[in-house]
């Protein structure tokens, strides 16, 4: 009963005193610089958060966590597809997420530019994204399992500097080769991206555009150890583009900011999920989808979680898995919350 009149107690501050509420929850994260207004209401609906503020998304979803506890759990991969599990630390993370940045600024990209990322649920993904929030990026997660043509808007649409994919994925035992469908979407849209970043799974054999692709675990070698500072952002500055599924006409993109988003992450963490440092979350989304985006990435590591990255269905190799994964990460805090088709 106490928690829930602790809880009832939150939830009317944020009702009768949001100004008060939002400043308290700010301090969650960190901040390299502190805001100025907690919320610049004054042409809605466009509301403006913690205006004057500069905060990174990667530094409070890794780098704070690697200096205090390196060798806690950051990231667990398991993929019932191919069999495969991995976990790393804080420290291991960090470091792979800097060789990321490292490989996507030699590319040319910069603040404020867009990448494209299109992969199965995988560790480099979320390498990708991170690695983008480090340097100022903007990326744009495309859900793997659309198609060319849905691809190809999005292209056009956020034009990336460069786009991040593998040879394939797999689904249900069944390998869904992703360069192809890349080849065909670069091939419709009218943006060209300068570089195209693949992580060979050899799931799938594929061949290279000369200058154009890269082999990720080719170029990244020289990137190793590479030291990558964080880009402190404006709060109000946007962190990443993700796409309506397009079913009700032309997708649009629907832009998040920095420092609202981290906030409010922060807080749905400690007030609806209750989490803490050090437990095991699992989201079982994909990051093409905000689910994915808020609750598989960032929100569980800028709560100093360890979150689970799942490739695989809920019923393969039999209906047990997810039951059979919470007892041996002690997954403490699961969020279901699949489409009717995900299955």
């Amino acid at each position: 009963m106490s928690a829930e009149r602790d809880f009832a107690a939150v939830y009317r501050e944020s009702l009768e005193q949001p100004e008060l509420f939002w400043r308290e929850q700010a301090t969650l994260i960190d901040w390299q610089r502190p805001f100025d207004v907690v919320c610049d209401n004054s042409k809605p609906p466009f509301a403006k958060w913690f205006v004057g503020g500069q905060t990174n998304l990667c530094h409070n979803a890794v780098d704070r966590h690697a200096a205090t506890h390196p060798d806690r759990n950051a990231l667990i991969f398991v993929s019932t597809e191919t069999d495969t599990e991995r976990t790393y630390t804080f420290r291991e993370l960090l470091a792979e997420v800097k060789t990321m940045a490292s490989v996507l600024k030699a590319q040319g990209v910069g603040k404020g530019d867009r990448v494209l990322i299109y992969m199965p649920m995988i560790p480099e993904a979320t390498f990708a994204m991170l690695a983008c929030a480090r340097i100022g990026a903007i990326h744009s997660v495309v859900f793997g399992g659309f198609a060319s043509v849905s691809l190809a808007s999005r292209i056009d649409d956020c034009t990336p500097t460069v786009v991040v994919s593998a040879d394939a994925g797999s689904r249900g035992g069944k390998v869904v080769p992703y360069k192809p469908l890349l080849d065909e979407a670069i091939l419709l849209a009218a943006h060209k991206p300068a570089k195209v970043l693949l992580v060979d799974r050899g799931l799938s054999a594929m061949a290279l555009q000369a200058e154009r692709d890269l082999d990720y675990a080719v170029v990244s070698a020289a990137h190793r150890d590479a030291d990558v500072p964080c880009e402190w952002l404006a709060s109000t500055d946007t962190s990443y583009i993700l796409y309506t599924s397009g079913t009700t006409g032309k997708p649009k993109g629907v832009q998040r900011d920095v420092g609202g988003y981290a906030v409010a992450l922060a807080a749905s963490m400690q007030h609806i999920f209750m989490g803490q440092a050090g437990e095991t979350y699992f989201a079982t989304s994909d990051i093409g989808w905000v689910v994915g985006h808020s609750y598989i990435v960032y929100g569980p590591l800028i709560a100093g979680m360890a979150t689970v990255m799942y490739e695989g269905l809920p019923i393969r190799p039999d209906a047990g898995i997810w039951w059979q994964m919470v007892e041996k990460y002690r997954i403490s805090v699961m969020f279901s919350a699949p489409p009717p088709f995900a299955f």
